[in-house]
């Protein structure tokens, strides 16, 4: 799991104008929240925050103000288009403590010969993990596996001291069969030519 260190200012301005600006100035609005105390409105710089959110639930050394907290992000918004960062909840955790994340699936592994799709029902797979301790992935092998066979959020292999968040039951990827053309459609354009 990546740490990363990154530097932040209590806000003093609020409002749409003042995130504008702070934008202009290529810096983030955030805000750190959790372990029962009040929400904490700051600022980030936006390279630095972009550069740490390339890892999934990275752990970050946040120091506001001389004050150090260690948080992982919870909520990032992003502008619809061109995905710049436009805000970030901050979760406050600490050390030994277990936090709820989502853990991006890896696939490895060729499927069965044939016309087979893989459905990914999950993209990422909910787990509660030590905060300081979140795998930055799972790996899942498909190999062999054909149409109909799925894998189960039980059968994915966890690290140690990382629990599965939903029910093992849950299918995490299934294989599906190709659906063939109709062939319907292929007589009709055969007809629409011969009109001609």
């Amino acid at each position: 799991m990546a740490d990363v260190n990154i530097t932040a200012t209590i806000r003093k301005e609020f409002g749409k104008g003042a995130s504008r600006r702070l934008r202009r100035e290529e810096k983030i609005p955030a805000v750190i929240y959790g372990h029962g105390s009040d929400p904490v409105h700051v600022e980030l710089p936006s390279y630095d925050m972009m550069m740490a959110l390339k890892t999934p639930n990275v752990l970050i050394h946040l120091d506001v103000d001389g004050d150090k907290q260690l948080v992982i992000p919870k909520a990032v918004q992003r502008e619809a288009i061109r995905q710049f960062l436009v805000h970030v909840d901050l979760l406050v955790v600490k050390q030994g403590e277990k936090v709820q994340v989502e853990v991006p699936i890896h696939i490895e592994g060729e499927l069965a010969p044939g016309q087979n799709l893989l459905e990914h029902v999950y993209n990422s797979l909910p787990v509660e993990a030590e905060a300081t301790h979140i795998p930055e992935s799972v790996t899942v092998s498909v190999e062999g596996l054909g149409a109909g066979d799925s894998i189960l959020a039980k059968d994915v292999k966890l690290p140690g001291n990382t629990t599965l968040a939903i029910d093992g039951e849950e299918t995490v990827i299934q294989v599906l069969a190709a659906q063939a053309e109709e062939p319907a459609a292929e007589g009709a354009e055969g007809e629409a030519e011969g009109a001609e």
